[in-house]
């Protein structure tokens, strides 16, 4: 059998390359990692670091989490198989030094450096790939992301103490790309045994180089440097422990008040930059880092399993009716652009549908009059006595994500749909997926520099959220994260975002930035390829 090899001393190989789908990963309106400053000196150790974000998703097990704030934090007590260089797409060693793809992508040979330990000591060696890849299928809907990465995973072979190889029994084309996310990162095997609920109220022991000193939910989460680490991503410029003493992430609600927390030096950086902080940020002489983020983009998404969503004119009408151009210029950052297909335009496989996503509220009115709804007394339309009035679910979005959602409802209500905003805390996501209380989810968002992005989201076999009907949609979402044929599987990929968009199950709404502000006394910070932050190589002046 061939194989494909990867290492620090050779260039990866052309199929590893496909398979991980990072050639055509372009980084636009923002280079996503921080030029050297050559003013600033040389790096210096030590120092406290403050983030402000804005909601915390009350769980410390980053293979369960979604939220990115969260995993701002998160990501830095835990390490991947193999990461993703910002700058190149291409991916690189990490914990794994080394490694081969089969050649039908069923097999994945992991060669892992030596001398890596979690923080409760416990070796990163080939047990704990399989104790951890084992375990994740387990978690189930807790595990929204890592469950689809690991569609088809049949078991780790134990080589030896120092290779595992992780066996399919189909191909995963994707499933390299998806060890360099943090929801495939590796926890201690003690930790794998624990349940879902123990692993997110009390954490889990990574090999990260930072490790969690203290936790208060909706408040803060303090890290502290781990000494001893010497085992960083081949992305990173430093090597051995990290720069910083500490770091500590709050929650900070309001954005003007992490805008102007910024500005006056209380914090570091901030997440979740609105278009009017940026004048506020500027003026305190702060930067904005920006990276426009693969993916699928950030929407409104229908439950097909609801008596009015279920028409997909009603849903048609929604996606007409809706001006995403208005939205992205009035309310999100300066180069936030309106979407134009279900993934973003920096996403590989990424196909134009801007002709069929045109704001046409003749066409909106059309489609709901042809499905039989007629106007009412209070201009939202009726049929057999009912109302079209639809729930929308928002997991306390705050700043321009809010602002957005109500033009949505104002734009929806000039045809006739009433939407009513129904806002949930994050950490009432899990349970309200599993019911399916809603006619519609706000967001819906999912950064990776993959398209596969799309099976986690709109596969009827994984967590479903929307309640999709199983049809031909599931068989080329299987298609494509299975075949090695790049060709073949941005066909197949370019055919599962028209069948998104035909059926309208989504209304895209805004290709989403990463946007982080930054003290000008901070240096190094970096933004990941699939989102996410980095501050191994962070530094304070």
């Amino acid at each position: 059998m061939k194989t494909h090899r990867s290492s620090p001393q050779r260039p990866v190989s052309a199929l590893a390359l496909a398979l991980a789908l990072a050639t055509s990963l372009v980084a636009c309106g923002g280079t996503g990692s921080q030029a050297p400053d050559d003013t600033a000196g040389p790096p210096v150790s030590g120092g406290k670091f403050t983030f402000a974000v804005a909601t915390d998703a009350g769980c410390l097990d980053p293979q369960q989490v979604g939220s990115s704030d969260t995993l701002y934090a998160l990501r830095q007590t835990v390490d991947s198989l193999t990461d993703q260089d910002p700058a190149t797409g291409r991916i690189v060693p990490w914990l794994a030094r080394s490694w081969e793809v089969g050649d039908d992508a069923r097999t994945f040979t992991f060669h892992l450096r030596p001398g890596a330990t979690f923080s409760d000591g416990t070796p990163v060696d080939a047990r704990a790939v399989r104790k951890n890849f084992d375990a994740i299928p387990k978690l189930g809907g807790l595990a929204i992301l890592a469950q689809g990465y690991l569609t088809g995973y049949r078991e780790t072979r134990i080589v030896d103490d120092r290779t595992a190889e992780v066996v399919f029994d189909r191909p995963n084309a994707q499933f390299l790309q998806a060890t360099a996310t943090a929801s495939l990162a590796l926890v201690s095997p003690a930790d794998t045994a624990r349940s879902p609920q123990a692993r997110c109220s009390e954490g889990v022991h990574g090999s990260g180089p930072f490790t969690v000193s203290s936790y208060r939910q909706n408040q803060s989460l303090t890290l502290k440097r781990r000494t001893g680490y010497d085992w960083g991503s081949a992305a990173w410029q430093k090597k051995g422990a990290a720069y910083l003493d500490a770091v500590t992430f709050t929650v900070v609600g309001e954005s003007g008040v992490r805008a102007g927390s910024l500005g006056s030096g209380q914090v570091d950086a901030i997440g979740g930059v609105r278009r009017q902080d940026e004048a506020v940020l500027r003026r305190g002489g702060a930067r904005v880092e920006q990276r426009a983020n693969p993916g699928v983009v950030f929407n409104l998404g229908f439950n097909n399993a609801r008596p009015l969503t279920r028409d997909v004119r009603v849903r048609q009408a929604a996606q007409a009716a809706v001006d995403r151009a208005q939205i992205a210029t009035a309310l999100f950052p300066t180069g936030t652009r309106p979407a134009t297909s279900v993934l973003s335009r920096t996403t590989p496989g990424y196909t134009d549908l801007s002709g069929k996503l045109a704001h046409d509220k003749n066409r909106a009115e059309s489609l709901l009059s042809e499905a039989g709804w007629r106007a009412g007394p209070d201009g939202i339309l009726r049929k057999g006595g009912t109302r079209l009035s639809l729930t929308v679910v928002s997991f306390n979005r705050t700043g321009a994500y809010q602002s957005a959602l109500e033009l949505v409802q104002q734009q929806l209500k000039d045809v006739g749909i009433q939407l009513v905003i129904k806002e949930l805390q994050v950490t009432q996501f899990p349970q309200t997926i599993k019911t399916g209380d809603y006619d519609a989810l706000w967001g819906g968002d999912l950064t990776r520099a993959d398209p596969d992005a799309l099976r986690t989201l709109y596969s009827t076999r994984l967590v479903n959220s929307y309640r999709l009907p199983a049809g031909r949609l599931d068989t080329v979402l299987d298609e494509q994260a299975a075949t090695t044929d790049s060709a073949r599987r941005d066909e197949l990929v370019a055919e599962a975002q028209q069948l998104v968009i035909a059926q309208a199950y989504v209304v895209p709404i805004v290709d989403l930035e990463s946007l982080v502000g930054v003290s000008r006394r901070v240096h190094g910070l970096t933004l990941g390829a699939s989102g996410g932050i980095s501050l191994h190589d962070t530094w304070k002046s």
